[in-house]
């Protein structure tokens, strides 16, 4: 019997795992006569299944990984900024706003973005591209660290790139005016020295 279960959890191989196998659901793809079956392996386990369809699994796992997986960089970038500028510790700072940011973005959807990008606030994306252009080409790294400063090019470009789809998808809301998120785009491009 070929049946598909797959967690929507992310595991660390700690017992903290099983606890959490309860409170998730999973993808359940199955041929349709197998699929009562496959459904209730899940609710035995104490979870919830959820249908996938077989040609969609893909588009589902890259779902999961593109939130759960991505949101562990997005965090360890930030956390590696507010150390770089003395805090110290990150978590203390990040922990309260992301499970803000995460609870309302789950109850409310995009119409919970905040911050300058959703606003159109093209200088103060302006400063920030400036100052991660900065970290990522070495000025705030010791001198002659060559690897940090390749290390900082990265967050460079999961902000720019995260705030082109934000513009975007604020754009496609109404959120944004054409020519707020021009402007948007303008400081995205803009090079060092040109802020």
């Amino acid at each position: 019997i070929a049946l598909a279960l797959h967690p929507a959890m992310t595991f660390t191989g700690m017992s903290l795992d099983l606890t959490r196998l309860s409170d998730s659901t999973f993808g359940v793809s199955a041929d349709p006569a197998m699929l009562p079956i496959a459904q209730a392996l899940v609710v035995e386990m104490g979870a919830e299944p959820v249908v996938i369809a077989e040609g969609d699994r893909e588009l589902y796992h890259a779902a999961l990984a593109h939130t759960a997986n991505h949101m562990v960089t997005l965090t360890a970038q930030s956390a590696e900024l507010l150390a770089k500028i003395g805090v110290d510790d990150p978590s203390r700072l990040l922990g309260p706003l992301l499970r803000a940011a995460l609870d309302n973005a789950l109850a409310s959807g995009e119409s919970a973005l905040t911050g300058p990008v959703a606003r159109g606030d093209a200088g103060t994306v302006s400063a920030h591209v400036a100052a991660l252009h900065d970290y990522a080409s070495g000025e705030n790294h010791t001198a002659g660290n060559a690897q940090a400063a390749s290390e900082g090019s990265d967050i460079e470009l999961a902000y720019s790139s995260l705030a082109r789809a934000t513009a975007a998808r604020a754009l496609r809301r109404g959120v944004l005016t054409e020519s707020a998120y021009g402007d948007i785009l303008a400081a995205l491009d803009a090079k060092e020295g040109e802020n």
